[in-house]
């Protein structure tokens, strides 16, 4: 019987001292999560949008701001929005090897995700109270 080392890192990792990042994990389950969710969600908004073709901005404004298809279409611009967020956040991690530039990316990934899922959802809202 071979006597195993203490140690299972290489030689070079034990120099650099890097380990896991034990947060991969949660980001990969939480990107497949949001995957499955958007299946059905994607579904339903493409099948509301073709609803959409050939009517009037009145006919679009009522169909859109009815409570099924509102619920829906938040559900589904917030799943899409998460799910972009990680994806991109795990490009940025990989292939930007800047610290600064990494970090100044994340940051405005996180923002651009927040700001823009907000905007769709206000337009969503809006439409739904009438307002």
């Amino acid at each position: 019987m071979s006597a195993r080392p203490a140690n299972m890192r290489t030689p070079l990792g034990r120099v650099r001292g890097y380990g896991s990042a034990k947060s991969g994990t949660d980001d990969f389950i939480r990107q497949r999560l949001t995957a499955i969710a958007n299946i059905p969600l994607t579904i339903a908004a493409v099948l509301i949008v073709i609803s959409l073709i050939g009517r009037n901005h009145a006919a679009v404004a009522q169909i859109l701001g009815s409570t099924p298809v509102a619920i829906v279409m938040v559900l589904f611009i917030i799943s899409v929005f998460f799910h972009m967020r990680i994806g991109m956040q795990v490009i940025i991690e990989d292939y930007v090897h800047d610290e600064r530039a990494k970090y100044a990316l994340l940051i405005l990934n996180a923002f651009f995700a927040i700001a823009a899922g907000l905007a769709a959802i206000y337009a969503i809202l809006r439409l739904s109270f009438g307002v």
